[in-house]
């Protein structure tokens, strides 16, 4: 009989996988490495049982202990994995971007999840890198995994994943591009391959927010080159001990939205489910053609599931927000596409200023239609409450009909996109669209200005 003993031995010997439509532009043999038939459907699954194991034997992780990291998803669900089958607890701290796909199965599996927000500075105590410290200190029993710097990461994939590879292409391999978070993958694999073969090319894919690609060229570690971005699992906002930036040879930087339409057209033009960072590396291995010949075989690796990612890059209103679908916006029903099956909030003539605000606040939005019993009779948006509030403190308790404005201009949903542009101006700050049967949707110029592509 064949059978694995229990689940950690099926991590590994994922399949090479042709590419085909999505590479038709490029000469060279192009083939995908793909993880998610590792059982926590991700690469990480490779270093998160290194991980556990070199801990174990280097008494830092004890019988009952508590395992801690801060984590995008996939490392916590290899970590938790593991930790079920060899009896240990979890608690992870992932950052607030991370799909709420990720964050439930880590729940699923048993593990404490924490969620810090992204728009902080590492050493900023809300991040998840310092929470990740704080709970390893003042928990009993623990272990703090650190992917980003514990070199069992990168021997994970020096271990396994890259004489896979090498195995896989009968060591005819020419490049290797993967995208780079922590640097294990792309410093393990490429350390192997360029001891089979000093030849071998290894990129990595870097993404618009992150320090890799300028830092590996520069040598400079640029602050201004950090902000946020939707991409998730490459890119970094630090410097992990695991990125060997001597084994890669470049980056190159995919924007978010290249990647989250490349991780839908692998699905559509391949059949291969896979996640956000694969869309980043496929377009990354597409921008890199001018460096593969006919005769070079390129192996490009895909991290995790698409199934991660289903509310955000495989959910067309969520691609739509982000102007991420390449859709033309020619007239009225073309910008308010995400709004449908959703209400206008509006205020009463008789309410208070203060229920206006609250209700902006609540709903995030600037602008307000007024209603009295016969229809749209007024507006009101922030930039005129806050006028008005320079000239009266107690603005807040006056009656709304005593300081509204203009009412909006309707149009018709079959009204130009340029018409509807021309009508918002500094007296005017929105148009309502008429859908027919009493029902409206509010045009303002931040619909206008996310659906420019």
């Amino acid at each position: 009989m064949e059978y694995a003993k229990n689940i950690l031995e099926t991590i590994g010997n994922t399949p090479m996988v042709k590419l085909n439509k999505i590479v038709e532009d490029i000469e060279a043999l192009v083939l995908a490495k793909v993880e998610t038939f590792n059982p926590g459907n991700s690469v990480k699954d490779r270093m998160a049982l290194k991980m556990i194991e070199d801990a174990e034997e280097a008494g830092l992780l004890k019988p009952g202990g508590t395992i801690i990291e801060g984590t995008s998803g996939n490392t916590g669900m290899g970590l938790a994995i593991a930790a079920n089958i060899k009896g240990y607890k979890c608690v992870f701290v992932i950052a607030d971007k991370q799909s709420k796909e990720k964050i439930d199965i880590l729940k699923a599996l048993g593990a404490e999840v924490v969620v810090c927000p992204t728009h902080v500075e590492p050493d900023d105590p809300r991040s998840y890198y310092s929470v990740s410290k704080r709970l390893s200190e003042e928990t009993p029993n623990s272990w703090y995994a650190l992917q980003y710097d514990n070199l069992s990461n990168t021997a994970a994939h020096y271990e396994s994943t890259g004489p896979e590879i090498w195995k896989q292409t009968d060591g005819k391999v020419t490049h290797f591009v993967v995208g780079v978070g922590t640097g294990g993958t792309i410093s393990g694999v490429g350390k192997y391959l360029k001891e089979k073969n000093p030849d071998i090319k290894i990129w990595g894919i870097d993404t618009y927010g992150s320090v890799f690609k300028k830092y590996h060229e520069t040598g400079i570690f640029d602050q201004n080159e950090i902000y946020s971005y939707i991409t998730e699992g490459i890119g970094e906002d630090i410097l992990p001990k695991n990125v060997d930036f001597d084994i890669i040879d470049g980056f190159e930087k995919v924007t978010d939205k290249d990647g989250a339409v490349y991780t839908r057209k692998l699905a559509r033009e391949e059949g291969i489910f896979v996640g956000n960072s694969a869309g980043s590396a496929i377009k990354g291995v597409l921008q890199l053609k001018d460096h593969f010949k006919p005769e070079d075989v390129v192996v490009v690796l895909f991290h995790d599931h698409g199934s991660r990612y289903v509310g955000k890059m495989f959910n067309d209103d969520w691609m739509r927000e982000r102007g991420f679908l390449d859709e033309e916006i020619a007239v009225a029903s073309d910008l308010i596409k995400s709004k449908d099956g959703s209400e206008l909030v509006s205020v009463k003539t008789e309410e208070l200023v203060s229920h206006a605000i609250e209700r902006m606040r609540t709903h995030e939005i600037s602008q307000l239609p007024v209603m009295d019993a016969s229809g749209i009779v007024g507006s009101l948006d922030e930039s005129s409450l806050f006028r008005l509030y320079l000239e009266d403190k107690f603005i807040a308790d006056k009656p709304i009909k005593e300081v509204m404005g203009k009412p909006y201009p309707i149009v018709k949903n079959d009204v130009s996109v340029e018409k509807i542009s021309a009508l918002i101006h500094k007296n005017n700050q929105a148009v309502l669209v008429d859908m027919g049967n009493n029902l409206y949707h509010i045009v303002t110029k931040h619909d206008i200005i996310s659906a420019i592509h």
